[in-house]
């Protein structure tokens, strides 16, 4: 955290007055504030993990007492209020590189792991899977291990802006589902939740792990860099449905899984093609994220309809897509890569107003850039 972020004064909405804090002293006194049941099992790790040089924040540490008592602050801003954002990954900060890191609680051995691991050890420009760190055995839990991964961020937040910022997103999407497809795995969940993003060059003071549109204290809001012009890199996430083929074997698969449930083929009776499936949920991703959302997306439109055509044998392959995506790609103007994205249906003067901003910002950003 920078030095002007760690001095700043607590803002006005995080301060509480007299009557409030004799409120929240009450509940933290009722245990409010405790940590969940959930949050127990991390909490029973901390040691280890620390030990295996991974700091879990204050909140989780065994003599944790709360920031706030004897303050007048709201134990909302306080950073050791702040829950995980589910029971299964935790944050936590690697003490060696002083970088964020994701610790998934998972039931090893399984296919998922064995993935995970494979991709892991693959060098490619192409592999946008989730690397994976370390693999820690569970302190309790035999049967349980602890997956040490990058931290990353939701891949629409920030939300895109550009169509540039668009033509990265299918680049990279399409390089790593060819990837993936080419080593015969289909990863049977494709979906805007499952492809994250290593947002570092957008926040260089970095954000909270959990409350993200806040400073690492938790406390101080903070405004991200455009991503016109920085190195943002898309990783596919979760293999827990993923399915690996040997050569020679016909792919095959059963079940109503994923959380695309447009996908038209799927059925608990008559096996389908989970090749197919990623196509038609990568397809239908572009369309909803992009082409429904925004102007200015024909470009987008043969792709996505070589992707989610309701008879799965008339979809293109991967390799096939990324051929068609490279031919739309170099027809695109570049000059127009800087253009804001327009809502579908933005009145006029909107849209007159807010393309004078964001021809301001970019010229504010691109200065900044040239001073340093």
């Amino acid at each position: 955290m920078s030095t002007s972020l760690t001095s700043k004064k607590p803002p006005i909405y995080a301060v509480l007055s007299d009557a409030a804090v004799e409120r929240h002293a009450r509940m933290t006194a009722e245990g409010v504030y405790n940590l969940a049941a959930f949050e127990v099992f991390w909490q029973q790790r901390q040691q280890y993990l620390e030990e295996a040089g991974y700091l879990l924040r204050p909140r989780y540490r065994l003599d944790w007492r709360p920031s706030w008592i004897g303050t007048n602050l709201s134990p909302r801003y306080c950073e050791d209020s702040i829950l995980p954002m589910g029971y299964q990954v935790m944050d936590a900060t690697c003490i060696a590189t002083n970088e964020l890191v994701a610790i998934k609680s998972f039931t090893n051995d399984t296919e998922e792991l064995q993935i995970a691991q494979f991709f892991s050890t693959i060098k490619d420009p192409m592999n946008h899977c989730v690397p994976i760190h370390q693999i820690l055995p569970d302190p309790f839990d035999h049967e349980k291990a602890l997956m040490v991964m990058p931290y990353l961020r939701p891949c629409n937040d920030p939300d895109w802006t550009t169509l540039g910022d668009v033509v990265d997103f299918v680049t990279q999407t399409l390089e790593g589902l060819t990837f993936m497809h080419r080593h015969r795995v289909a990863h049977c969940d494709i979906a805007t939740p499952n492809i994250m993003m290593d947002a570092r060059p957008l926040y260089p003071d970095g954000h909270h792990p959990v409350r993200l549109n806040f400073a690492p204290d938790g406390m101080h809001r903070v405004t991200p860099l455009p991503r016109a012009g920085r190195l943002i890199r898309y990783f596919y996430i979760d293999f827990g449905l993923a399915l690996q083929f040997q050569p020679g074997v016909t792919p095959t698969a059963l079940g109503r899984v994923g959380r695309d449930r447009e996908v038209p083929e799927l059925s608990d009776t008559v096996p389908y093609d989970p090749f197919k499936v990623d196509i038609f949920a990568l397809g239908n991703l572009y369309s909803q994220e992009f082409e429904k959302k925004y102007d200015s997306m024909e470009f987008l439109i043969p792709l996505i309809e070589l992707m989610t055509r309701r008879e799965p044998t008339q979809r293109a392959d991967a390799e096939q897509l990324l051929l068609k995506w490279e031919e739309i790609r170099r027809d695109l103007n570049k000059s127009t890569f800087r253009w804001r994205l327009a809502p579908k249906g933005e009145p006029a003067i909107e849209r007159v107003l807010n393309d004078t901003v964001a021809v301001a910002w970019h010229g504010i950003n691109h200065l900044k850039n040239l001073v340093g």
